[in-house]
């Protein structure tokens, strides 16, 4: 039985497991999006689609590894992240990278991470309907290129976007669910958002059994993960 009062320390910083990249990703370049990464980028960096391009310091595309096995995707970057360009940092951030390292993930090997929206809402303010609607065919490119074997959906927009729901988190935590994208099928499992936990700590126990959930989809899709 997992002894959770790790997470409690350290958000999950138990036995630490390593993703492989194994043989399941998709590669048939059928199901690739349009244009690469890089050009992408560049796309989303002059987008004025929405209004928050007036407002934006700069757009916040993405971090991690490009060919990742894994794929974190949050709601809307924050203050921290419109300053520095870089999707979850800051004491969310922080804690995400804890909450990753409980399954053996880190940006720097086998995560890659982006938000459902590259500029910042202002004030922090929930991403509008509109503003969700225009920035989501830049999310699904990216899903498109990296091919993730599984995508970890942190905070309701994240998870109302891809799955196509109006379901709050409660409801869609705990279960596996697809993504369903260009030829593409991908297992998502659903989680609280960290500034969330942040907030209400009480819930970590719940973030922590959503985390083994992943670990146990990866590990069937790869034929088990390997301690490290």
């Amino acid at each position: 039985m997992v002894d959770r009062s790790t997470l409690f320390e350290a958000m999950g910083l138990g036995p630490v497991w390593t993703l492989r990249q194994g043989d399941a990703r998709p590669t048939d370049s059928s199901v690739m999006g349009n244009v690469d990464l890089a050009e992408l980028q560049q796309q989303v960096e002059t987008c004025q689609a929405c209004g928050l391009c007036k407002s934006r310091q700069q757009t916040v595309f993405a971090d991690g590894q490009t060919n990742a096995p894994l794929m974190v995707v949050g709601e809307a970057p924050g203050a921290e992240e419109d300053a520095t360009g870089l999707p979850f940092v800051g004491r969310a951030g922080q804690l995400l990278d804890r909450m990753l390292l409980a399954v053996g993930a880190t940006r720097s090997s086998n995560t890659y991470i982006a938000n459902v929206l590259k500029c910042r809402p202002p004030g922090n303010r929930d991403p509008e309907p509109s503003e969700i609607e225009q920035c989501l065919p830049y999310l699904h490119q990216q899903i498109q290129q990296v091919a993730p074997q599984a995508i970890l959906l942190v905070g309701r927009f994240a998870m109302q976007a891809l799955l196509r729901t109006d379901q709050a988190v409660g409801k869609l935590r705990g279960q596996v669910h697809w993504v369903e994208l260009a030829g593409l099928r991908i297992p998502a499992v659903a989680t609280y958002h960290p500034a969330y936990l942040l907030r209400r700590p009480e819930e970590k126990s719940k973030a922590w059994d959503d985390l083994l959930l992943l670990k146990q989809q990866v590990e069937c899709l790869q034929g088990g993960l390997r301690r490290s």
